[in-house]
């Protein structure tokens, strides 16, 4: 992460609730009526940021702003945000201290609108990583694009109508069929009047 990229605001939520959540024992996934979720352990502001490719779920104090904990998020979804399996309120984040210490807490809203809102600023911004990627793909692989094909198909057909004139007496007027890179000409002749002989003649 470079230090002149700009940090932009994803989603701002007034209220979360933070719960201290016990081991995950097996593999299916967290539950969030484990958590005691009438005693949270701690209640603030929450706000998603961006700097680059990576979000940051930022839990603050409402008033002061001072910053309770920090779970970056450099891939969605995955390890650092997890839905629980029982809610669509609540979800399992990894704090980091930025020592290298880690940690997992329960995070839960009192409002679906604003999970739904958690959940889509995350997605949105990840649509926005992987576009992102592709174009510098393809600026630095051009001949990799996708490639106009002008080329005729087997089968296909082109007709152009024309006209010849054969001096003195006769003219064409006919179509030329192409079909797969052949050229077929079908000439029809006829004699041309005297009026059009003088009018050619000028």
């Amino acid at each position: 992460m470079e230090e002149g990229e700009y940090e932009s605001v994803l989603c701002v939520k007034p209220e979360v609730h933070v719960y201290r959540i016990p081991p995950r024992a097996t593999n299916r996934g967290y539950r969030a009526a484990e958590w005691q979720l009438d005693q949270p352990s701690w209640s603030g502001r929450l706000r998603i940021t961006a700097k680059g490719q990576v979000a940051y779920i930022k839990l603050e104090d409402r008033t002061s702003g001072e910053l309770f904990a920090q779970a970056p998020v450099d891939q969605f979804p995955g390890t650092a945000v997890e839905s629980v399996t029982d809610s669509s309120r609540y979800f399992v984040i990894r704090i980091e201290d930025g020592n290298g210490r880690r940690a997992f807490i329960g995070i839960g809203f009192g409002d679906r609108g604003d999970a739904f809102d958690f959940n889509v600023a995350l997605q949105d911004h990840f649509k926005w990583v992987k576009q992102q990627c592709e174009f510098a793909k393809q600026a630095q692989n051009p001949d990799q694009g996708p490639k106009l094909d002008l080329g005729f198909k087997e089968g296909q057909t082109i007709k152009l109508n024309i006209a010849l004139a054969s001096w003195p007496l006769r003219e064409n007027t006919g179509p030329i069929q192409w079909t797969g890179g052949a050229a077929i000409l079908s000439f029809t002749w006829r004699k041309l009047t005297f009026n059009e002989r003088q009018l050619c003649a000028r």
